[in-house]
């Protein structure tokens, strides 16, 4: 039987990663979306949260066009304007999960040998 490292985006419990980097990638990626959802939302209140979220998602997946353009390049955005739209799909972040007690425990606990 073969065995498999995968790891998991703590924000993301659904996906699963074959590298801990990429993992960290995503995890970041997603604490930013977060943080620029929030940031979205004070600016304009008007703004859904699915909207909000989903332009969180998307500027946190394209931080290097925006960083450019943040950095006296604006034409660096023209680079999302000619890609294909993505959709984006909202994530929803997992709350820390609760611990559960077992029922009964799967095997009964095998009893200690008598010395001889």
């Amino acid at each position: 039987m073969a065995v498999e490292v995968v790891y998991r985006s703590s924000r993301d419990l659904e996906r699963l990663f074959m590298d801990k980097a990429e993992a960290d990638r995503h995890d970041k990626m997603l604490e930013l979306a977060e943080l620029l959802a929030e940031v979205l939302q004070k600016a304009v209140p008007s703004l859904t949260e699915q909207q909000v979220e989903e332009a969180g998602i998307y500027m946190a997946k394209n931080r290097d066009v925006f960083a450019k353009a943040f950095k006296s390049q604006p034409d660096a955005l023209s680079e999302l304007l000619s890609a294909p739209a993505e959709v984006v799909a909202p994530v929803e972040v997992a709350q820390e999960p609760e611990a559960v007690e077992p029922d009964a425990p799967a095997k009964p606990a095998k009893a200690a040998k008598a010395p001889k």
